[in-house]
């Protein structure tokens, strides 16, 4: 039987106590109890299974990241070199059978040298962002924070 099968039979059977033999539902109550509990405890050792693939996944989607950054830094290393060969050697375009390399401009950018002196109509506004630490602090302290209320949810934590 399923977890919530068993848990909707068990609130059934609370109802119904009244007008059952208190035995048989005592021994009834206690079984099912018993089968929720075992249930808990598996569907925990599961949760505890996955949170532990989730550490292996995120060490490794670090791992590679990290690993990532240091071949992106050599391709970046690797091409600046090769320009400046290139430059130095007057060459603008190496073609080959299998690849060509060129030095060709990049399109044209910004380089901001001085922020202050730049006219305010090419700043974009920023919408405003609520700072929900401080909400949560000041409700805590017994402060009234209008058009928010304080909430206390429930979770499992399994030990």
């Amino acid at each position: 039987m399923k977890l919530y099968e068993l848990a909707e039979n068990y609130a059934k059977l609370l109802e119904m106590a009244e007008e059952m033999d208190t035995d048989a539902i005592v021994d009834t109550l206690e079984a099912l109890q018993e089968a929720i509990e075992d249930k808990a405890e598996n569907i925990a050792k599961l949760i505890r299974n996955l949170e532990a693939d989730v550490k292996v996944i995120r060490d490794e989607e670090k791992r590679l990241a990290e690993r990532r950054q240091v071949i992106e830094n050599k391709v970046e290393r690797l091409k600046s070199y090769l320009q400046e060969q290139l430059e130095i050697a007057g060459i603008d375009k190496v073609k080959r059978p299998t690849i060509t390399v060129a030095i060709q401009k990049n399109p044209p950018s910004v380089d901001i040298i001085d922020e202050a002196l730049i006219p305010a109509d090419f700043f974009v506004p920023q919408p405003a962002k609520l700072d929900k630490k401080a909400i949560l602090e000041r409700l805590k302290n017994g402060e009234v924070v209008p058009g928010v209320t304080l909430k206390q949810t429930k979770g499992v934590r399994i030990k």
